[in-house]
């Protein structure tokens, strides 16, 4: 006979269970690795990856230039190339919040900052950590040199040593000092900057604007310089061009009206040491006085102030016309007045002395 075979042996309900159990929770594994493996692809499709800000404070140096004009969106997005914000649009915002305005000029930050430690920069209220100042244009050089002195902390005699000093800086040989040439802005220098690094950039940036406008004779760029400095102090920013006109109009050698004298108050009081609207007879005929323009032919021996850029660009490239007289009637509005005759140029000056009268104290 043959022998019996054993029926199989059936797990019992424990067993079942526990596999059961077993089979579940590798399922629930794979289920949630999946989950994690599919996240990581997906968050950088969602944006969910992105980092809106970074802890700070940040390390190491990084300079930016904030162009003139340029807006927060496009300073934001060079600062998060630079690894100095985590992200654009969330640095707008705070830039937004904080109320402030851009200013132009170069900045030091560090890589990884936060939103709001990277706003106070642009701000200048870290300004504990740069040399900050501001030069108004029309400054004469010795206003400059006080307000870079005061804002960087550098004793105005160095100051001043360097500026009395100016071939080294790259300006036309008949300069005797900086004037004219240290650029107007708002400026932030890393603690440390030297005088002459400083001052470097303020002429560069002039210098600069020249060679933009085609005037790279120096002879020419000199004569630029002073004239941008006459229309600077002369006339409103509107009829800057005009009065450039009006300069080169003065100086043609054919000019019998005017007989080559530019004849500016601003110039004769240049050289007094003062600022008024007024001159005296005297003043005006005293040819020892090598900026008065009254006496002498031709233009002063140098700039009597910084031009700004729309000055120096009128000085460059001057407004066609044929004037020869201008006034500004108007102290306020900076309304200026054009003529091309002696007489003509009278009836304004009229103007002029009735705005004076209804406005006692500000013809001085």
């Amino acid at each position: 006979m043959a022998a019996a075979t054993p029926a199989p042996k059936v797990p019992s309900k424990k067993v079942r269970r526990r596999r059961r159990f077993v089979a579940l929770l590798i399922t629930l594994t794979v289920f949630v690795a999946a989950v994690a493996i599919g996240a990581q692809f997906l968050k950088p499709l969602l944006g969910m990856d992105k980092v809106s800000d970074y802890p700070g404070p940040g390390t190491g140096s990084v300079t930016v230039t904030v162009a003139p004009g340029s807006g927060p969106k496009l300073v934001a997005t060079n600062l998060q190339s630079q690894h100095v914000i985590a992200d654009a649009d969330s640095f707008v915002a705070a830039f937004t919040a904080a109320g402030g305005e851009l200013s132009p000029g170069d900045f030091t930050f560090k890589t990884e900052m936060k939103n709001s430690d990277a706003v106070n920069v642009l701000l200048g209220k870290d300004s504990s950590k740069v040399m900050y100042f501001a030069l108004s244009a029309g400054l004469r050089i010795g206003e400059s040199l006080d307000a870079i002195s005061k804002g960087s902390g550098i004793p105005l005699s160095e100051l001043k040593a360097l500026s009395d000093s100016p071939a080294q800086f790259g300006v036309p040989a008949p300069a005797k000092n900086l004037e004219g040439f240290l650029a107007p802005g708002e400026y932030r220098f890393p603690l440390g900057t030297s005088a002459k690094d400083i001052l470097q950039k303020l002429v560069t940036a002039t210098t600069d604007e020249l060679k933009a406008q085609g005037v790279t004779d120096p002879a020419k760029q000199y004569q630029a310089i002073t004239v941008a400095s006459i229309v600077q102090a002369e006339g409103g920013q509107a009829d800057y061009g005009n009065v450039a006109g009006a300069i080169y109009n003065r100086l043609k050698p054919g000019n019998t009206e005017t007989n080559g004298l530019i004849q500016s108050d601003a110039t004769v009081t240049y050289g007094l040491g003062t600022k008024t609207f007024h001159l005296t007879d005297a003043q005006k005929a005293d040819k020892s006085n090598p900026y008065n323009t009254y006496a002498n032919v031709g233009l002063p021996v140098g700039p009597i102030g910084s031009p700004g850029k729309t000055a120096i660009d009128a000085a460059a490239k001057p407004t066609a016309n044929n004037y020869l007289y201008w006034v500004t009637i108007n102290l306020d509005t900076k309304e200026t007045k054009f003529s091309s005759t002696l007489a003509e140029h009278l009836k304004y000056v009229d103007q002029y002395n009735a705005w004076c009268a209804a406005n006692a104290g500000r013809c001085v």
